[in-house]
């Protein structure tokens, strides 16, 4: 669908002693990937979405879940066989080991989850996601196969990790003309290594200015159509309008056949009543629907707006829950 990230490398690399702790993190975690790099970072992403994927839905797990219900129905039906009349070892015997099957086979395809869920460039992508809150870079989300959402429900089987705040740069100038070099510790000298940073990029820019160069703006972020904040009201209502139809022609075809065995007008009255009131619902319904889908289309305009942005080097704040389930929902069509 897009291709949002959950934090662009432009936004990483603002602040000088979060890119010292990524890059920290990639040679701790002896990985090849650059993760201030928007396009290897992506790559990075779905490669390892689709190894997931494998080791999830792969034949192994469709082995599995045929054995699990073969091993719960047989007990049931064995019996009825005639061919198995007489012969429990035959009615009841396959279930066990048909069981062990299942169990050993959807144990297997866990574990090779877990393992790809837990590959050193995952690992450090999360702990960077960590640090880039923790020096207060919003992460627009988190996608929810990255920390084990897929297979387990709501509850995160590898969240990403979390940090202390980290103050933000100091605005003001180094320290003052008496202070002596003295040694410093490595928090020290990492603000320090981020102070001169910024202040050699002050210099590069205020040089520009002279030079009659002006410094490229960072690009703006799009604003939220009030179509999508509309879809984000409604996202979770309606649904009930095929149902509450349904039960009101039920009630129609009730109510006739009532008055034809009982040869009761109040029968018919009720279909009467009921059969136009199920059409209007459906027809609510429907209505709902379009405009819902139309909702839906603008905010997936919206977030392909924010992808644009953020490739241009926008920082992109956090989506809401109901966008992120879209992203989520639009990334499993594509992948399916």
């Amino acid at each position: 669908m897009t291709g949002l990230l959950p934090v662009s490398g432009a936004a990483l690399s603002a602040d000088a002693r979060l890119l010292s702790s990524i890059r920290a993190v990639g040679a701790r975690r002896g990985v090849d990937v650059d993760y201030t790099d928007d396009a290897a970072t992506a790559e990075m992403l779905a490669r390892h979405r689709r190894t997931l994927s494998a080791a999830e839905h792969g034949p192994l797990m469709w082995l599995g879940s045929l054995a699990l219900v073969a091993a719960i129905v047989w007990p049931f039906l064995g019996h009825t066989v005639p061919a198995f009349e007489g012969r429990p070892e035959l009615a009841f015997g396959p279930a066990g080991p048909l069981l062990v099957v299942a169990v050993t086979s959807l144990v297997v395809v866990r574990r090779r989850w877990k393992r790809e869920l837990l590959h050193p460039r995952l690992a450090g992508y999360r702990e960077v996601l960590g640090l880039a809150r923790a020096h207060g870079v919003p992460v627009t989300h988190v996608p929810g196969w990255l920390v084990g959402r897929s297979m387990s429900g709501d509850r995160e089987t590898v969240p990403v990790p979390a940090y202390a705040e980290v103050e933000p740069l100091p605005a003001g100038p180094g320290p003052g003309p008496g202070a002596g070099p003295g040694p410093a510790s490595g928090e020290e000298a990492e603000a320090t290594e981020a102070t001169e940073v910024t202040e050699e990029a002050a210099e590069g820019a205020a040089k520009g200015a002279t030079e009659g160069v002006a410094p490229a703006a960072p690009p703006a972020v799009p604003a939220k159509p009030a179509s999508v904040e509309s879809y984000e009201a409604m996202a979770d209502e309606g649904g009930w309008h095929d149902e509450a139809g349904c039960l009101l022609l039920f009630v129609g075809i009730g109510g006739v056949a009532w008055a034809v065995s009982e040869g009761n007008a109040l029968g018919h009255l009720a279909a009467v009543l009921a059969v136009p009131l199920a059409i209007t619902t459906w027809l609510a319904g429907a209505r709902q629907g379009r405009e819902r889908q139309r909702l839906r289309e603008a905010a997936v305009a919206y977030v392909q707006a924010l992808s644009a942005a953020q490739s241009a080097g926008a920082s992109i704040p956090e989506l809401s829950p109901v966008l992120r389930k879209l992203l989520e929902e639009e990334a499993e069509k594509v992948r399916g």
